[in-house]
């Protein structure tokens, strides 16, 4: 099965300086249709605002990954660490027994990124946080592990409490990428940036694709993209 939902039926919030499209239910927007895939319970396409962002709250037993889309976001957290995570870039948060954190957009134009939020195989760890370069010229063509749980992406990707990966690929028009769903695992995909086939059907940018009872998919850009995808 593939599940297509356009990006212009995400769930959505805006305020002042937050503009949020929701892939799964999420704070006051409710789908029973749309809970999550697997271990995967949040996927958030947020833009940010100049000088705003989300100010001091905890988290706690959830894997957090921000991916950067534009613009930068700046860190900080009651364990001390303080960073900046710009386009491209991955940061992680393991909430474990429990953190608190802010993430603020303190550069001089819109920050666009990614949040997703992915349930852990453990729960009580210590929490950590980190953050991480993947130059998008280490990706063309290829599906890179940016975070991961899974045996085998332990040198390369931001490590997560759970048997999950979050990865991605940059291509160009016309290049193909085809990755293998394991039985039993599910997909979810979604291009940042171009247009898509996925197993023959289209896939605009920001749309999110539900891959399940599928062994394998071929995903061909159409235009120059930027896929990312999660094997849970």
């Amino acid at each position: 099965m593939i599940d297509i939902t356009p990006f212009e039926e995400l769930g959505r919030f805006d305020n002042d300086w937050l503009s949020a499209r929701y892939h799964f239910s999420f704070a006051y927007y409710h789908d029973p249709a749309r809970m999550g895939v697997g271990a995967l319970r949040v996927w958030n396409d947020d833009t940010i605002r100049p000088g705003t962002g989300f100010d001091l709250h905890g988290h706690r037993d959830m894997e957090i990954i921000t991916y950067v889309r534009k613009g930068a976001i700046t860190h900080q957290d009651h364990l001390g660490n303080v960073g900046r995570t710009e386009a491209g870039d991955v940061q992680v948060m393991s909430a474990g027994t429990g953190i608190m954190h802010a993430e603020y957009n303190k550069e001089d134009e819109p920050t666009q990124i990614f949040q997703i939020w992915i349930e852990p195989a453990v729960h009580g760890v210590a929490p950590r946080w980190e953050t991480r370069s993947f130059p998008k010229a280490g990706r063309e063509g290829a599906l890179v592990p940016l975070a991961s749980g899974r045996k085998g992406h332990e040198e390369n990707a931001l490590p997560i409490y759970q048997d999950a990966a979050i990865l991605a690929a940059t291509l160009k028009a016309g290049q193909s990428v085809t990755h293998r769903l394991e039985p039993g695992r599910k997909g979810y995909l979604v291009p940042a940036t171009g247009r898509l086939k996925v197993n023959g059907e289209t896939v605009e940018a920001r749309a999110g694709v539900v891959l399940e009872d599928v062994e394998e998919v071929t995903i061909t850009a159409e235009e120059d993209s930027e896929i990312l995808l999660a094997d849970v």
